[in-house]
């Protein structure tokens, strides 16, 4: 399966890659080494565009199939997967307001987020619900022309730099089962009864905020609710999930063709035995086996992309690229540490970063484990037979 880019495209991936290459290759490692915010890179991403990737034209954005919306999620991870994480919520959030927002809700949000001039958050797992989001206990209680939110969220990325909030509560309690009772809302901060309550530290995933958020009271116009229907939340998040299934199996690729770029280079380079280590049949098993994988995960992403760009529900495609596209990033940065030697443990090269960074692309957009049960219910939906 080849994806025929059109000249409007080719020239949005080249704008990409070059801003990539000269503005965010030569600061990546020492930034995310410092653990530092990389706001001149994030303002460099505002005026190319990137923060209206998803959004329609009409809205000021450039409205991206899917398939290059997944190229631009690969390029920016093969650098610095970090970067990705500061745009994927926001189009996350960006994905739900076009599909499901009022007009009015579109009309407002939408301009602004495109420019990145706000630029957004989800907030969905809590402290004892992730996998599980129908476990929620955060509530949303109407008192006249107001939403008054309460409860926590956890695991929030852009916590503290977003300003346009995607949160899922509970507006009825006793629905049964419970996601018939969940709602989403667009909320904007400066209303009190928001706190970032306190910042995460991760082994990986670098230079943006990973935080926990506590509601008490927070206020949020009725006007604000998506689609301006109560207990559709759940059906509105789960299909913004899609986008971010497919961003972050995209993330999983330009992590692993990170490592395996550096891999197979430093194999040409290092000599053991007085011979350069890619003639040893060792490494090139293993090299073998990352480069397929990788066009593998490449050809899964594109299938559920060109599904999504059709309109269509694509969760089982989505949940396949997901799964193999990261536990292929996981496999080929430890077979690219494990090529490096020693150095591949060391700072002074990048493997250790892709190493520190995998891990989080198994867990994230719905572990890993979820994504096996989503594949295998709706094979069970394809592939029914009568019982009876």
């Amino acid at each position: 399966m080849a994806y025929k880019l059109n000249e409007e495209e080719e020239l949005i991936l080249a704008t990409v890659r070059k801003f990539l290459e000269k503005e965010v290759v030569p600061v990546a490692t020492e930034l995310e080494h410092r653990n530092e915010y990389p706001t001149e890179i994030v303002e460099r991403m505002k005026e190319i565009g990137l923060f209206g990737a998803n959004v329609p034209e009409e809205f000021g954005g450039q409205d991206l199939s899917y398939t290059v919306f997944a190229m631009i999620f690969e390029e920016i991870s093969r650098v610095w997967m970090g970067l990705a994480g500061i745009l994927g919520t926001h189009t996350v959030l960006c994905d739900v307001l076009a599909r499901f927002g009022t007009q009015e809700q579109k009309s407002k949000f939408l301009p602004i987020l495109a420019r990145g001039e706000k630029r957004g958050a989800i907030c969905l797992s809590e402290p004892q619900a992730g996998t599980d989001l129908q476990a929620i206990r955060t509530t949303a209680e109407r008192r006249g022309d107001f939403y008054y939110i309460n409860g926590s969220k956890m695991w929030i990325t852009n916590a503290r730099r977003a300003e346009a909030l995607l949160i899922l509560v509970k507006t009825d309690k006793t629905a049964d089962p419970p996601f018939k009772g969940m709602s989403a809302f667009i909320a904007e901060k400066g209303e009190p009864g928001l706190t970032v309550s306190r910042d995460i530290d991760k082994l990986g995933y670098k230079s943006l905020e990973t935080c926990e958020l506590l509601f008490e009271d927070f206020r949020v116009p009725a006007g604000n609710l998506i689609a301006g229907r109560e207990g559709e939340g759940f059906r509105q998040v789960m299909t913004g999930l899609e986008a971010e299934r497919l961003n972050v199996a995209a993330r999983g690729l330009g992590v692993a063709r990170a490592a395996f770029e550096e891999a197979i280079k430093y194999s040409q380079e290092r000599k053991t035995f007085g011979k350069p280590i890619c003639e040893h049949q060792a490494i090139q098993l293993k090299l073998a086996d990352m480069a397929t994988k990788i066009e593998a995960s490449r050809l899964l992403i594109y299938s559920a992309a060109e599904k999504k760009d059709r309109g269509e529900r694509c969760d089982l495609e989505a949940g396949m690229a997901k799964l193999f596209a990261t536990e292929t990033a996981q496999e080929c940065s430890l077979e690219a540490m494990r090529i490096f030697g020693g150095n591949g443990y060391a700072k002074d090269f990048p493997v250790e970063r892709y190493y520190r960074d995998a891990p989080l692309l198994i867990i994230g957009g719905g572990t890993n484990e979820l994504q096996r049960l989503i594949i295998a219910r709706n094979l069970l939906k394809k592939y029914s037979i009568n019982r009876s």
